[in-house]
């Protein structure tokens, strides 16, 4: 699954960013803020027009990112507690 398909208020874990083309600046971009490996992620609310754009949290903080930008981020989903 990927971030764009994922349900709002819907725990799941990043597993990998990725790239559509060599040094691909949005993957890169999307990494440095923070989406990368094991960190939790969810949406927390969609825009109103076509559902766009997606207010992402991950960890402590928020960001709107279009589908496009969203579907380059790879999930899984979060462990279950022991």
């Amino acid at each position: 699954m990927n971030l764009s398909e994922l349900p709002v208020r819907t725990a799941a874990i990043v597993e990998a960013v990725t790239d559509h083309n060599p040094n691909d600046a949005i993957a890169r971009r999307l990494r440095e803020l923070g989406f990368v490996t094991g960190e939790p992620v969810e949406i927390v609310a969609t825009g109103p027009f076509g559902k766009e754009p997606l207010l992402v949290q991950i960890g402590f903080t928020r960001f709107a990112l279009r589908r496009s930008e969203a579907a380059r981020v790879a999930l899984r989903a979060p462990e279950a507690p022991p």
